[in-house]
């Protein structure tokens, strides 16, 4: 059994906006809720790739997403799996080819922050389901049962910013604000069979300004960054009696927060100043889990050597800070210090715009490391986007680069996709082409846009 039949196996079986506190801001193996009345997992991945036919690309410049770079290159994929990597010598006997010449092969791009389904376009208030800013712990809910899968916004990302992944989180008004879900970009009927299948559920937490100002303004605790913590302090410390104890009473906010402490739900903890990270390790290492991300981490570069021996990834933002005061130390070059240093970087979105640009944020981030004299490498900073977003999502053996025995999520690029001229091609998910720019009948409409104005605008 391959190693994507395997995955799918074991699943089978068992805006910047967006993060405002106004509300107009995995499916693990293993950390699965307990099976319903019915017997079944709850709310299982019902996905099906989409059939795709052998193909190889050739003749390309291909950054595999690992660091790697092969000129006038070639990649074979069938049956949803990558099969082949490497030179022009590589044979394509029994395989579609597609010239690639003066063109550009990735992985599909990743997004780590997205709001995208709970806070869909039109952005209006029948439809902002990303925040439950009714109390400063709900780790009760999930974001995927807001997810909205006519959201426009999925095609954009597609068609614009060769997106094939994305993790949906809820907003971050809450210290802790609910489990996340990995989706891979399709269109489908429903959210579950969007669900990314075998990926870790991810936990979303917020420290610092947001938790603090909407329960501090309407007088209730948190309202300071110590408030922040000694709330969170005294809710692991409850998660770890109800972790220990016989587990016997449903209690879903607690089922979550024991996930975590089994290291079976990544942490992903959207937070700005660096002393503040530093102050979230440590209660880390004291409830005894592991952050996996921090999101929106302007102050990262500050503490690059602590994020480095904590193998803690910082999900960034290539230029934007200062809309607030823990944003407001922010720099550029916040991404080529963190490379620098040794830490995993991974540019986000968090921004239905953003996330069709994600390969010029990470280029802009690039360019203002050069300018201060860092050059890093371009199949280093594809990896920003791709393979390191897949680590910190718990998804990169199955996704993230381009080796043999994954999935066969890639984007063939029309210039280098370094470039504001560059735009995504063609894209496949799973091998199946799901987006070409050259072919009018692959344009992606969702049912909501269909007889609208704007009817599948990707410009």
């Amino acid at each position: 059994m391959t190693l994507r039949a395997t995955i799918l196996a074991v699943g089978g079986a068992l805006a910047l906006a967006a993060c405002t506190t106004t509300g107009t801001d995995s499916d693990s193996a293993t950390a699965t809720p307990p099976l319903g009345a019915d017997g079944e997992v709850p709310f299982a991945s019902t996905y099906d790739a989409y059939p795709g036919a052998p193909t190889a690309l050739v003749g390309a410049t291909v950054y595999d997403g690992a660091g790697g770079r092969i000129d006038n290159g070639t990649v074979l994929f069938r049956d949803g799996e990558i099969v082949g990597l490497g030179d022009a010598s590589l044979a394509t006997d029994g395989f579609t080819r597609i010239d690639g010449s003066g063109k550009f092969v990735t992985p599909g791009i990743i997004d780590i922050h997205s709001h995208l389904g709970d806070y869909p376009s039109p952005s209006v208030d029948a439809h902002s389901d990303g925040n439950e800013a009714t109390e400063p712990f709900t780790p009760h809910v999930w974001a995927e049962h807001s997810i909205w899968p006519q959201d426009p916004g999925f095609s954009r990302a597609l068609a614009n910013g060769g997106i094939t992944s994305l993790q949906i989180l809820p907003g971050s008004a809450n210290l802790m604000g609910g489990r996340s879900v990995t989706i891979k970009n399709v269109p489908a009927r429903t959210v579950q069979g969007m669900k990314f299948p075998g990926a870790p559920y991810g936990f979303k937490m917020a420290c610092g300004e947001n938790p603090k100002r909407v329960y501090g303004g309407r007088g209730r605790s948190p309202s300071t960054r110590m408030g922040n913590f000694a709330l969170n302090r005294q809710k692991w410390a409850d998660a770890r009696k109800w972790a220990d104890g016989e587990r016997d009473k449903r209690d879903l906010g607690m089922e979550t927060l024991a996930g975590v402490l089994d290291g079976e739900i990544l942490v992903h903890n959207h937070c700005y100043r660096a002393d503040e990270m530093a102050l979230v390790m440590d209660m880390a290492r004291e409830a005894g889990y592991k952050v996996s991300a921090f999101h929106h981490a302007v102050e990262a570069y500050k503490i690059g050597d602590l994020l480095r021996e904590e193998e803690v990834c910082s999900a960034i933002w290539a230029d934007w800070y200062g809309f607030k005061m823990e944003s407001y130390d922010g720099i550029p070059e916040n991404a080529a210090l963190l490379q620098q240093a040794g830490a995993c970087v991974v540019i986000h979105s968090d921004d239905e715009n953003g996330i069709q640009r994600l390969n010029q944020e990470a280029a802009k981030a690039a360019a203002a490391g050069r300018r201060m004299g860092m050059t890093i490498a371009d199949a280093d900073v594809i990896s920003w986007v791709t393979l390191n977003a897949a680590k910190a999502m718990g998804v990169d053996a199955m996704t993230g680069s381009l080796a043999t025995g994954k999935m066969a999520d890639i984007v063939l690029w029309n210039g280098d996709p370094l470039s504001v001229y560059s735009r995504p091609e063609k894209v496949w998910i799973d091998g199946a082409l799901m987006y070409d720019a050259m072919d009018p009948k692959r344009k992606p409409v969702s049912d909501f846009e269909l007889g609208q104005p704007g009817e599948g605008d990707v410009k």
